[in-house]
């Protein structure tokens, strides 16, 4: 949905270069792009009248102001109006309750409700310092509980051992009798999904809602379902008071019309987003930043936190040290940076959150083969011994030899990788003793820029 809506949102500006005004000609011009795009993305027809008919009423009449053109206004209008249709701004999970907080998690099978429930643990561990234990209803799936249980350790929190041979609601007021007497600010409970909605799921779920008396009910859905995910939303709405949503899979190629239409259909408020496989791949939803992605004008904000987020300080501010007192910027050195990188997601996780314009010519880059290659270097650097990581310079023919064996790569990426690292250790002298902002001066006409490693 993203590069489809904001290819078709691109065009209309470009073709509205030079008009001096919004007219009700080109205000319809730029809607029809932006309906067909909506409805491609598998938006509910129902959201997508709803939405055009806002954006056309505020998009006639607007003065056109400073610099913008008729087009970036129209496209201001559309991302707020976006925003709004998500939601508004940042909604916040609710745990102000007499502890344990309950948090019952409903969906269909295969929405990925019990991965999410030990990724919304791992936030609450991490991000709210609470102690969480989690819980399986789901008698039905095999392996289901067995799931919640790897999951739940690898997440930080504690699991409550259940068996298929118990009924849900009982499961339920064992788990939360467990969690009042050993003090757990939190009680995660995964539910049994289905394929399809059906009565018997929709009766348990309701009887387990009634024993819990949950302070959030959250509906997660597969961001891929399309219009599938309007009917089990309208669905569980019926069924459930649900307080909030957890979008899954909001990174796959799918055309997301969900993100536009859950939102709308329950009048619950989007609160998380599943943004990878890894269990730290949950964001809290924020609208305004989410309709700035779907329009291509990326997520800086995001990016940032993910970098600080994988940077490890302590590292850099000794390598910067390092730098400044003139000692030399070794092999160790470059291997670290290197493997900052991978912390932080790799450049795939990173370009996704650049603006269209940017990530069009990064994705110039094959970023596959980037990533193999970042993966081959950290490779090279391990196959040496720490005299040579320390003095790369005594790295001769036969070591190169046999350390490209020991990596199981070519001796020719071994001169590549030494190259690279030369051209580095040439940067980080010219940091030396204030050289830094003579180096910036000079960057505009540098043609043989050192290259992030994995970007040769």
């Amino acid at each position: 949905m993203a590069s489809a809506l904001s290819d078709r949102l691109s065009r209309i500006v470009k073709e509205m270069r030079g008009q001096a005004r919004i007219t009700e000609t080109n205000v319809t011009d730029m809607l029809r792009e932006v309906r067909m795009a909506l409805l491609e993305a598998d938006v509910a027809l129902a959201v997508v009248r709803d939405f055009i008919a806002r954006v056309k009423d505020k998009a006639l009449g607007q003065e056109v102001v400073g610099s913008l053109t008729p087009g970036q206004a129209l496209v201001g209008i559309v991302n707020r109006e976006l925003a709004l249709t998500m939601g508004d701004g940042v909604a916040d999970i609710n745990l102000a309750a007499q502890p344990p907080a309950v948090i019952l998690m409903a969906g269909l099978q295969g929405a990925g409700k019990t991965t999410t429930t030990a990724k919304l643990a791992k936030h609450l561990i991490e991000k709210r310092k609470k102690k969480v234990l989690t819980v399986s209803g789901d008698v039905y799936r095999p392996a289901a509980i067995e799931q919640l249980k790897t999951v739940t350790a690898q997440a930080g929190a504690e699991w409550f051992p259940s068996t298929p041979d118990q009924k849900p609601v009982d499961i339920a007021r064992a788990a939360i009798d467990y969690a009042r007497r050993h003090y757990f600010d939190v009680l995660l409970v995964d539910t049994a999904g289905r394929l399809a909605i059906d009565e018997a799921l929709m009766r348990e779920i309701q009887e387990l809602h009634a024993v819990l008396k949950p302070v959030e009910t959250l509906f997660v859905v597969d961001a891929m379902q399309g219009q599938d995910a309007i009917n089990t939303a309208k669905a569980f709405k019926d069924a459930l008071p649900l307080t909030g949503i957890i979008l899954t899979k909001l990174d796959g190629d799918s055309r997301g019309g969900a993100a536009l239409s859950v939102r709308q259909i329950t009048g619950a408020p989007i609160k998380f987003a599943g943004v990878s496989e890894k269990l730290d791949g949950l964001e809290v939803f924020d609208a305004e930043r989410h309709a700035q992605r779907i329009l291509g004008m990326g997520d800086i904000l995001a990016l940032v936190e993910q970098v600080t987020a994988g940077v490890d300080m302590a590292a850099a501010q000794k390598l910067a040290a390092k730098v400044k007192s003139g000692e030399g910027f070794d092999l160790n050195d470059f291997l670290d940076q290197i493997r900052q990188m991978k912390q932080m997601g790799g450049l795939s996780s990173l370009m996704d959150k650049l603006p269209s314009a940017m990530a069009a010519k990064a994705g110039q880059v094959d970023m596959g083969r980037a990533e193999k290659d970042i993966v081959r270097k950290e490779g090279i650097i391990c196959s040496m011994t720490l005299k040579e990581r320390r003095k790369p310079e005594i790295i001769k023919a036969t070591r190169k030899r046999r350390i490209a064996a020991g990596a199981g790569v070519q001796v020719q990426e071994v001169n590549r990788l030494l190259k690279e690292f030369e051209q580095m250790q040439d940067m980080m002298k010219k940091m030396k003793g204030g050289g830094m902002m003579k180096m910036m001066k000079r960057m505009g006409g540098m043609k043989g820029m050192p290259k992030l490693p994995g970007m040769s």
